[in-house]
């Protein structure tokens, strides 16, 4: 194959995927209370791998941990900015396809049965890609999630962070 041949074919093939992208997501509209039902059970997936080491060994504890950083995940987004919550919309939905996983893992198995090592891999791609659109969805569902997790005042143990108490210097 020419090497002309093949930069148009790329050319052309990237072309048809980013109008394909903008026909398919055009009229995205955001919804927390569909947080429920749709992304809940993508973000469960994800949690585990983007905390690793964070979450309590103990079952039950890390359950609860879960669910409330998923709640959490659910008052974040719904205090993101208009734009940032559609840019969030857009890539969960994409997420959640069978179109929009192939386009941004290359493969049509859903995240829901990846392993734990398959998740971890896609998203270090993601973290070390040099199409900046992959780093700022990781960067975005990473800090999404970090900054859910640590707002609960139970976890920041782990960072060895104590509140300020202002009262008692003020003694």
């Amino acid at each position: 194959m020419e090497r002309r041949t093949f930069i148009m074919t790329a050319l052309a093939g990237t072309t048809c995927l980013a109008l394909g992208i903008n026909y398919a997501l055009t009229d995205v509209t955001v919804s927390t209370d569909e947080f429920d039902d749709k992304h809940r059970l993508l973000f469960s997936v994800l949690l585990p791998v983007l905390l690793d080491g964070a979450l309590p060994d103990v079952p039950v504890l890390k359950r609860d941990a879960q669910n409330r950083t998923l709640d959490a995940i659910e008052q974040t987004m719904a205090l993101l900015p208009k734009d940032n919550q559609i840019e969030l919309e857009k890539l969960l939905e994409l997420l959640e396809s069978r179109l929009g996983i192939l386009i941004l893992t290359g493969s049509m198995t859903p995240l829901m049965m990846r392993s734990s090592t398959e998740l971890v891999n896609m998203l270090e791609r993601w973290r070390a890609s040099y199409i900046d659109m992959m780093v700022i969805a990781y960067q975005g569902l990473r800090e999404l999630v970090m900054a859910s997790y640590y707002s609960a005042p139970e976890h920041w143990s782990r960072l060895h962070y104590a509140k300020p108490s202002f009262l008692e210097e003020a003694k």
